[in-house]
């Protein structure tokens, strides 16, 4: 029989905070079919992924404006304009945060983030003190789905992944903690989560 599960690890981005980079290069490349072109293969994902394991915004940044000089502007604004990438709060799943650390479930964050803008974060939300304890892959010099990163968190807080529910909005990293023993929430939208928790008893129903 499977253990109810007592401790609940949120992502970040894409599940408490609407973060898109579209949200700031919708007003820097009007054009679509441009715009979508450079977050492909300019400031894409093997690029921002380094940034997330530790590597320095300088560092990046310099990497990048030698191979696309053109777009140094464009480039500099990832991080230059951090803020605006961040649209807000996802209320729903915020509202369930709440509703669980009221209620004594033990709470934690397992993100993807660069160090040096993880404080651009914290000081735009409010909710971070409802945490018992976080993990930033960029101040760890490791990322999701990484092995080692889930092992960290649970070295250093205390929650054990059979008892543990994890929540992400990326399939890799949803197969990862699945792969060792974590239950998990492949995040869509706040009710599909709190059905899940329901379901778990973390959560009243109705």
């Amino acid at each position: 029989m499977t253990t109810p599960p007592t401790h609940v690890v949120f992502d970040l981005g894409g599940v408490l905070i609407d973060w898109n980079p579209r949200h700031l290069y919708r007003d820097l490349i009007p054009d679509e079919v441009e715009r979508e072109r450079f977050l492909e293969e300019v400031v894409g994902q093997p690029w921002n992924r380094k940034q997330d394991a530790g590597r320095s915004i300088a560092e990046a940044n310099a990497e990048l404006i030698a191979r696309f000089p053109q777009h140094r502007a464009l480039i500099e604004a990832f991080y230059g304009q951090f803020d605006r990438m961040m649209k807000g709060a996802i209320e729903g799943t915020v509202a369930i945060l709440h509703e669980l650390g009221d209620t004594g479930v033990p709470l934690y964050a397992l993100s993807n983030w660069a160090a040096e803008t993880f404080p651009i974060a914290q000081r735009r939300f409010d909710f971070f003190d409802r945490f018992d304890g976080m993990l930033i892959s960029g101040r760890e010099m490791m990322r999701k789905p990484e092995t080692a990163i889930f092992e960290l968190l649970c070295t250093r807080f205390d929650p054990e992944p059979g008892a543990t529910v994890f929540i992400d909005d990326h399939e890799d990293n949803i197969t990862a903690a699945h792969a060792l023993g974590f239950h998990t929430v492949h995040f869509r939208e706040p009710d599909q989560l709190r059905n899940a928790l329901v379901g778990w008893g973390l959560l009243p129903p109705g």
